[in-house]
């Protein structure tokens, strides 16, 4: 098993939707980027090519290459998902958080939730995210970006079940 973290930052910028976790959310400014801005979705991109000890999504999508540029942030991250399967891992589990002031992202989690483990290929329940506001501190307090982390588990024992575990797997040892 391998697990990586992953981080994103992008500035708020008018004339661009707002897409986080693969859904068109409705506000004023949208994440400005080569792509379509998903940090949601880079973070989680970040940490499962970080797992895999694979570089970092701009090596594999560069914003020099204008075949990039627009893309959707689902389809970039079910090429590294295939790609890493192809490679021997499978994702057992993401967790990832949203730092926005605005806006209010809770009613659109169980989507962002659904279209990540869909482009992952795993269960939605392997899927966790949570949105944070910064309470007003920093650029993300004032609303100049929108930040998200995420930290993945991967592994090579052929399971998906359990979240990626061996059905045998132990579990924790009791005392």
């Amino acid at each position: 098993m391998r697990v990586g973290i992953g981080h994103d930052l992008h500035p708020l910028v008018s004339g661009r939707p707002l897409v986080l976790g693969g859904v068109q959310i409705p506000h004023a400014r949208g994440l400005q980027g080569h792509s379509d801005g998903d940090v949601l979705t880079h973070a989680i991109a970040d940490a499962l090519i970080g797992a895999a000890g694979d570089g970092d999504l701009g090596q594999w999508f560069p914003d020099s290459d204008d075949a990039n540029r627009g893309a959707n942030s689902l389809g970039l991250l079910r090429e590294i998902a295939s790609r890493l399967a192809q490679q021997g891992w499978h994702v057992g589990n993401v967790d990832a958080s949203v730092v926005a002031q605005s806006p209010r992202l809770r009613p659109y989690l169980e989507e962002m939730r659904g279209n990540l483990a869909s482009a992952l290929s795993v269960a939605s329940s392997a899927v966790n995210v949570k949105a944070s506001s910064p309470e007003y501190v920093g650029s993300l307090g004032r609303e100049d970006a929108i930040a998200a982390f995420a930290t993945a588990l991967i592994d090579r024992s052929g399971s998906t079940e359990l979240g990626g575990l061996a059905p045998d797997f132990p579990g924790p040892a009791h005392a």
